[in-house]
């Protein structure tokens, strides 16, 4: 190879490992922060920086091989202690997900254990009351998604909630599963900061906590769902608590999260769904329902989701035993 392609051939390969530093490294010094603590964390990110520095100083001076060396070694080595990072469910959990439902399916009755019904005295306190209880799926007799918005309009955690004849009603949520005292991170939810978890709740506790306490912007749309569809989607609810007891799998802030988890639970049910950039931004999410024909659209969207806020009404239900009613009230 002559002398000038050889140069060219160099730098070109010195330009690729830069590139391939300033972006693996941060990216690894990330996961590091998240899944470490105190000396270990401090050890760890000193070790990175001196390896990615060796790395760039070492092709610098003509030995590109051995900064490849270095650099792919360095990336190995964190890849493999990456895989050693897994999902449990044997935790020291915050209270309000400490259990993740699960379901008994006998016939036409299914139970389900682990339902949450708190009593909110604030954002943060709460009287705890885990229930068991009964439903029938041949007696199920709507389905209504709930938007909550709490600051960029962009991003909305959705929760879907069935009531049957009897007046009984349920909501299930996919939310992070945090440790006690942990806070939530979105730029940890990449890291495999927070597990999975299937939260089932009295409407009163999960609709309350968002329109009362937190006081969230949350809308409820009803979803035009046939009768077998509504019994499929509880299914597919109960079946995913089911197998997050048996398997616990990270969240991920993207693509497991509260809404692409809904998005995926309703492919089983109707394989030609299609997906949106609005599943991703999950405040826009009424936008695609409505284009779906999956909510009323008697009227423009924008009136559709006016009419949908039920914040200012949680509010003043307040604790009421009545609080699902004067939600839905008009």
């Amino acid at each position: 190879m002559p002398s000038c392609l050889r140069c060219a051939a160099r730098r070109a390969l010195l330009v690729l490992l830069v590139l391939t530093l300033v972006l693996a490294t941060p990216v690894a010094g990330l996961a590091v922060w998240f899944q470490t603590a105190g000396g270990v964390r401090a050890v760890a990110l000193a070790a990175l920086a001196a390896a990615a520095v060796a790395a760039l100083a070492v092709a610098a001076r003509g030995r590109q091989r051995l900064g490849w060396l270095i650099a792919l070694a360095t990336i190995g080595v964190v890849a493999l202690w990456w895989s050693t990072i897994l999902p449990s469910n044997q935790r020291d959990w915050a209270p309000d997900v400490a259990h993740g439902v699960t379901a008994t399916l006998n016939g036409d009755e299914i139970t389900l254990h682990n339902v949450r019904n708190f009593d909110w005295s604030s954002e943060s306190e709460a009287s705890e009351r885990w229930e068991e209880r009964r439903y029938r799926l041949d007696q199920i007799t709507g389905v209504d998604l709930f938007s909550s918005v709490w600051s960029n309009p962009a991003i909305a955690h959705t929760l879907i909630g069935f009531s049957f004849a009897d007046g009984q009603r349920v909501v299930f949520s996919a939310e992070i599963r945090r440790e006690r005292g942990e806070e939530f991170s979105e730029i940890g939810g990449f890291f495999k900061q927070f597990e999975l978890v299937l939260i089932a709740a009295d409407e009163r506790d999960i609709i309350r906590l968002r329109t009362n306490a937190r006081r969230e912007t949350v809308s409820l749309f009803p979803l035009e769902l046939t009768r077998e569809q509504r019994r499929a989607l509880f299914l597919s609810f109960a079946e995913l608590g089911n197998e997050l007891a048996r398997q616990p799998r990270f969240y991920q802030t993207v693509t497991t999260n509260c809404t692409t988890v809904l998005f995926r639970l309703a492919r089983l049910i109707a394989p030609g769904v299609r997906f949106d950039w609005r599943i991703l931004l999950s405040g826009y999410l009424p936008g695609y329902l409505y284009d779906q024909k999956l909510i009323a659209t008697d009227a423009p969207l924008a009136e559709t989701e006016r009419r949908a806020v039920i914040t200012p009404r949680g509010q003043a239900a307040g604790n009421a035993p009545d609080y699902s009613e004067r939600i839905r009230a008009r």
